[in-house]
């Protein structure tokens, strides 16, 4: 028991713990220890001498008044007043007296016990903290190896000290991996599970994956100066990034793209060649939702409400804007988090609100060709 408090800090080295908290564990466990040798209805305080190196072990009693009701049901934690002042003559109601208790007349049976509280309490130390770290990295980027692929085809992946998990709804369409390969993906969520402890899940189809992989690959994102606002994606077919540089002298989709496209296109090849289109951000919403739309060139945006857009463009640009089986329309959609509604401009008829009539467009189109 002398060597205990000389211990802390071998503990806490080898188990890569702060100081303070495996201090904090050992009194704890030492206060679960002596409610095990002395008594359940009694109240324990351990204190550690950081100086001194010792450690004493208190039963704590409650001062409480005459009439308290507690006196009658749990007599060994509660002191009455009157006969508490008979002690220290200064104590008032809610103090509390505390008697030291020798840690000589614990024998081995209560160092066993301690033994075993100290590893249960130094372990759901180590959990905990394992737990904190990572669910402070959910959303980061991170890799391991492959080391377990089940039946139903989700990947267990070995990151640093724990086994994370990719499920297959997680991964991107036509992945297949084997053990032993080096795999990046990024963390979705750190959860606790009652039979199997701490859970750690990985995707590869989060668009906080394909941010984590711009910024891997962007020195202008890792240093602050372009940033992502919102992303869109449908894994492993196309996506939609929105940017805003901020230093003036930084282009926030040049800078992301790279010369000749070089850095989008390593990205890219990470993604099962996902097709990536890069724009700049807007706090204006009709801006946003027109580039969003891109490579189709919108004649306007009208806002219908918080939740809807309705975007007018001619009607050779309609085939762009939705896209190969509606992709576009959906990703801007996404990263724009409004329903799009699209009125076409078809010849000289015109669809949607605020536009002109027929003959009013035909006049536009003898004037614009200088026919009278």
């Amino acid at each position: 028991m002398e060597k205990i408090v000389d211990i802390i800090e071998s503990i806490a080295h080898e188990k890569g713990l702060k100081i303070e908290d495996v201090r904090t564990t050992l009194t704890t466990a030492m206060a679960k220890t002596a409610k095990r040798i002395y008594g359940e209805e009694y109240e324990y305080d351990a204190v550690i001498d950081n100086k001194k190196k010792t450690l004493t072990l208190f039963q704590k009693v409650m001062v409480v008044a005459p009439n308290d009701e507690r006196l009658n049901e749990e007599n060994e934690k509660f002191i009455a007043l009157p006969e508490a002042k008979e002690i220290d003559p200064e104590i008032e109601i809610g103090d509390e007296l505390t008697y030291e208790l020798p840690l000589d007349n614990l024998g081995r049976t209560a160092a066993a016990t301690l033994q075993r509280e100290l590893e249960f309490h130094i372990q759901r130390l180590l959990e905990n903290n394992i737990f904190e770290k990572y669910q402070n990295m959910v959303g980061q980027s991170v890799f391991g190896s492959v080391v377990r692929i089940d039946n139903e085809e989700n990947t267990y992946i070995e990151i640093d000290e724990i086994r994370a998990v990719l499920p297959r709804k997680n991964r991107i369409k036509g992945e297949k991996f084997k053990v032993g390969n080096v795999v990046k993906s990024v963390i979705r969520k750190v959860f606790i599970d009652k039979s199997q402890g701490i859970r750690v899940e990985l995707s590869r189809t989060s668009p906080k994956f394909l941010e984590a992989l711009l910024a891997l690959e962007v020195p202008e994102i890792q240093d602050g100066m372009v940033i992502i606002n919102k992303s869109a994606r449908i894994p492993g077919e196309r996506a939609k990034v929105a940017l805003t540089s901020l230093h003036p002298n930084v282009d926030a989709v040049g800078a992301t793209v790279g010369t000749k496209g070089v850095r989008i296109n390593a990205v890219s090849k990470e993604l099962h060649n996902e097709n990536i289109d890069c724009i700049e951000y807007s706090t204006i919403p009709e801006i946003f939702i027109a580039r969003a739309l891109s490579p189709a060139i919108i004649s306007s945006v009208k806002m219908d409400g918080e939740n809807k857009a309705i975007v007018t463009l001619q009607s050779d640009q309609k085939s762009k804007a939705i896209g190969k089986s509606g992709i576009n329309i959906r990703l801007a959609s996404m990263l724009c988090s409004v329903d799009i509604e699209l009125n076409e401009i078809g010849g000289m008829r015109i669809e949607g609100e605020g536009g002109k009539e027929p003959k009013e467009a035909l006049k536009d189109l003898r004037a614009l060709f200088g026919d009278s």
